[in-house]
């Protein structure tokens, strides 16, 4: 049986470093797909952009820096507040987004429950991956 872990928080969008615009987002994790985290931007109407992260790199981001290359995480203080930097990479561009601190760590500890971490393989169903895969390219 798979458990779906979720969170809707609010981040914010740096513009500048006296500028940033409320970002509306929203973390799922699925223990069906139990390395990574599935994230929404909502960034208008009815536009979102969708992103995956390790779950790995957003928890070791929440003390230390971490990633390279598409994805930077970092921990940090806002306006007196801990924040965790996120900074996104892609052909369209880059953002770097502020979340609260306390907010995803909380996520994490409940996604953490329901896989704790380093037993991930023990929910992953490789030979549906492979077929899934497989099924893709023919």
């Amino acid at each position: 049986m798979n458990t779906t872990v979720s969170c809707e928080l609010h981040l914010r969008l740096v513009v500048s470093s006296e500028s940033s615009l409320p970002v509306p987002a929203g973390l799922r994790y699925d223990t069906a797909d139990p390395y990574a985290v599935h994230a929404t931007f909502h960034t208008g109407a009815e536009e979102t952009v969708e992103w995956v992260f390790a779950r790995d790199l957003l928890a070791e981001g929440l003390h230390r820096p971490t990633g390279t290359g598409d994805v930077r995480v970092w921990p940090s203080r806002s306006h007196g507040q801990g924040v965790v930097c996120i900074a996104l990479s892609s052909p369209e561009g880059e953002a770097l987004l502020e979340a609260p601190a306390r907010a995803l760590e909380s996520f994490l500890k409940r996604t953490d429950a329901a896989v704790p971490p380093g037993t991930e393989h023990r929910h992953f169903d490789l030979d549906t991956e492979l077929s899934h895969i497989l099924a893709e390219n023919n």
